[in-house]
């Protein structure tokens, strides 16, 4: 494994934010979850804690009471080992084996040109904290951490539940300091497929172009929906769909995105034109960035189009290819206008609660190989009605444009609990330590806890955090002062537990 991080980033006193710069030296993209899950095993062995992993690499610490909580009803702690990987363009990274390389702006923490892996890696190092604290105040804590959350929830769906003790629990994956959630939105990868009938004009087609979108914020399909900034994705296919109304243009193959779970920043089309079409082309993209710029200047200032032509060469059909093989003319229809029709965004928000999104779905990735165009989509909504209604609404638009539609990965949303016990201890300790009430919400970003309440329907959960910007993106970061407070409003509930 190559390091990068020999010289400490981080020379503070927050036990937590030392941790956590350890925890960035291990690669840990969902799948890859092996070498974090038995660094932390080790370490709380070492530490006097049981660590329980299974085939899956979830881990259960069970870190006995304090002195005088023996019996306080134990808490479960919850978080997960696995991060989104992303990077810039002209970054060189090896999420598999390379560190993160961390930097320090002011009160932030950043990544050097990758996603900083704060979500959730600031829940591991957070356990790994109260776990090196062997006089820290806590009833029994049974910390649970879990693999490949940001993918399929996983881990968590497959964790052995049986065996915990606590009937309390206490997320640590949130981004807002001062925000206690208690509900959260459940969610469904849906899969649009055409299949592709490729044709090879032997120059016919005219000359390779590469059709572009990029400038845009992206961010994560659930937090960040809310804020309407541009989907790569769907801007690249109102792109297309205007180039067919005004010009004459072959199709090799189409790609954007990188995670489902992330608001697609960059998108690019395989075209081919003919000399005469090239200025009608250009005159078009012209205008289409006009209006963007109009459209997204409050959202994404920097969105651009660009059409270049292109030299490279790839047999396989992906976008830039110069092979001459392309799309006959019912897969190009069928592609274009499924990206025109497909839903995207805020769909409903709740009118129960001010500034929640109630449904929504993120075109979040579209690949094309030698066999189909893909679309996955991630739906997400509070109420399953609604979520069983956009997956027919997916399912109606496949049967009308003639392509394959199908779903997996459902992850059950997070009900409000109204006779909660955790969320007013929580409350009473940080009005005592601020002064302030502590803001209660729900989140449409999919957490756990709807998964581990499934198992146990009788758990008592919310969720916290520090302040952490920009997740799932490249310019994720995290706020050195958030850590520390938070920390110690942590440590405060759980002395508080005995009370």
């Amino acid at each position: 494994m190559k390091s990068n991080n020999e010289t400490k980033v981080y020379n503070g006193e927050c036990l937590v934010l030392r941790h956590f710069e350890e925890l960035s030296k291990i690669p840990r993209a969902s799948g890859n979850e092996k070498g974090i899950s038995d660094y932390v095993a080790e370490f709380a062995m070492q530490r006097g804690c049981t660590a329980e992993q299974d085939e899956r690499f979830n881990l259960i610490i069970r870190k006995p009471a304090a002195k005088g909580y023996e019996e306080v009803e134990p808490v479960i702690f919850q978080g997960h080992l696995d991060m989104v990987c992303e990077m810039n363009k002209g970054t060189t990274h090896d999420f598999a084996n390379d560190p993160i390389s961390l930097r320090i702006d002011g009160d932030m923490i950043y990544a050097r040109g990758t996603t900083l892996g704060a979500d959730n890696g600031i829940a591991v190092a957070t356990a790994l904290a109260i776990i090196d604290m062997p006089d820290m105040a806590h009833p029994e804590l049974e910390m649970i951490l879990t693999t490949e959350e940001e993918t399929t929830m996983g881990g968590a769906f497959h964790l052995d539940a049986s065996t915990l003790k606590g009937r309390r629990m206490i997320n640590f994956d949130s981004d807002r300091e001062g925000i206690l959630f208690v509900s959260s939105a459940g969610g469904v990868n849906i899969y649009h497929s055409v299949p592709i009938q490729w044709t090879k004009q032997e120059g016919e087609a005219g000359q390779p172009y590469k059709l572009s979108v990029h400038g845009l914020k992206g961010g994560h399909s659930g937090d960040d929906i809310i804020h309407e900034r541009g989907n790569a994705n769907k801007l690249l296919g109102r792109m297309l769909d205007d180039l067919r109304r005004h010009t004459v243009f072959q199709l090799a193959g189409v790609h954007g995105g990188m995670k489902v779970n992330a608001i697609p920043r960059e998108a690019e089309a395989s075209l081919y034109l003919h000399e005469s079409e090239i200025e009608a082309a250009e005159a078009r993209v012209q205008e289409m960035n006009r209006i963007l710029s109009e459209e997204y200047l409050q959202t994404d200032e920097g969105v651009e189009i660009t059409l270049q032509a292109d030299a490279s060469s790839h047999p396989d059909g992906r976008a830039g290819s110069s092979s001459g093989k392309v799309f006959d003319d019912a897969t190009k229809t069928s592609v274009i206008r499924l990206l025109a029709l497909m839903p995207s965004g805020v769909l409903s928000m709740d009118k129960a609660i001010d500034n929640l999104v109630r449904t929504s779905t993120n075109p979040g990735v579209m690949t094309t190989d030698s066999e189909a165009f893909v679309v996955q989509s991630l739906a997400r909504s509070s109420h399953r009605s609604q979520l069983d209604d956009v997956l027919r609404t997916m399912e109606t638009l496949a049967q009308a444009i003639g392509c394959g539609c199908r779903h997996d990965s459902f992850f059950p949303g997070w009900p409000y609990r109204p006779d909660s016990g955790l969320r007013p201890l929580f409350e009473e300790v940080y009005e005592r330590r601020y002064g302030k009430p502590l803001e209660v919400k729900a989140i449409h970003a999919g957490l756990e806890c709807g998964v581990l309440i499934e198992k146990l329907p009788e758990l008592d959960a919310v969720s916290c955090g520090p302040n952490l910007y920009d997740i799932h993106t490249p310019d994720e970061h995290l706020s050195i002062s958030s850590v520390e407070r938070t920390w110690a409003f942590l440590q405060d509930v759980l002395q508080a537990m005995k009370e």
